[in-house]
């Protein structure tokens, strides 16, 4: 299969070391601007994808989110984050990264090449057709991910994949890919900049749009998130007392006796 690797080709610059810290900056801020543009192109196709989540997760099922190296602690961070901002049990957005829990904080050699541990930690889940499956590689290559996508299909799971190269093996085999090409990195061939930008920023998309459509905004408020810390507590009393129009002392007690913003919210227009 021929296509052309943008994430690997040669940087728009060079001389990098002779560079002041100003030129630096301003150049890299230059093809950081580019990936919105690159993203915006792809909201059709991350659109399809995130309808399909929905009506997964309303029939009680889950999103995974697998890569290796960056792509993968990007789907990791995102899947850690639904708990406390949507107050969604821990099982429903997981991230699993090639290497296991190890590899977010070191890189473990050889973990991408395989082509059988991909399919191997989504059934240690009990990965089911009531699930969805999102790959997630800049280069659209990692065997890892792309051995597990195959895998998937042949069980009737519903595939997806975030790449930032076109006609990449990962999205000829995902069922709904998400190609964003932003082209050459700065330093050639460094992935995690603005491929792991444009990933992120779709990653963010997903979750977000997903969790609105199954209830766990109301107005723009996080109505369910979790209470994990005093930032938290303090920003849910001020939900309730504009939506109540209370003041902060009995806010605060309805926060503290019912645990969550929308039950505190519930029970008093009740």
């Amino acid at each position: 299969m021929n296509f052309t690797k943008t994430t690997e080709k040669d940087s728009n610059y060079n001389h990098l070391e002779k560079m002041s810290a100003l030129e630096l900056l301003e150049h890299i801020n230059q093809e950081d601007k580019k990936v919105p543009m690159a993203v915006e192109k792809a909201i059709p196709q991350i659109e399809l994808l995130v309808n399909q989540i929905v009506l997964k997760l309303k029939g009680g099922g889950r999103l995974f989110y697998m890569g290796a190296g960056t792509s993968g602690r990007l789907g990791v961070v995102d899947a850690s984050e639904c708990p406390p901002t949507f107050g969604v049990a821990s099982d429903v957005v997981i991230g699993l990264i090639a290497g296991g829990d190890n590899a977010i904080r070191n890189a473990v050699e050889f973990a991408e090449d395989s082509t059988g541990q991909g399919w191997e930690d989504l059934t240690s889940h009990h990965i089911s057709t009531k699930d969805v499956v999102i790959g997630i590689a800049a280069s659209g290559t990692t065997p890892y991910v792309v051995s597990a996508l195959k895998m998937c299909n042949k069980n009737n799971i519903i595939t997806g994949c975030i790449t930032c190269n076109e006609g990449s093996p990962l999205s000829q085999t995902a069922q709904f890919p998400i190609e964003v090409v932003v082209g050459p990195e700065f330093v050639t061939g460094s992935s995690r900049m603005k491929a792991g930008t444009a990933q992120k920023l779709i990653l963010n998309m997903i979750s977000t749009s997903v969790m609105i459509q199954l209830g766990h905004v109301k107005g723009n408020k996080m109505v369910d998130m979790q209470l994990s810390n005093n930032k938290l507590v303090a920003r849910g009393i001020k939900m309730i007392m504009n939506e109540l129009h209370i003041e902060e002392i009995l806010a605060k007690e309805l926060l503290l006796t019912h645990g969550s913003v929308r039950k505190a919210i519930a029970s008093y227009a009740h």
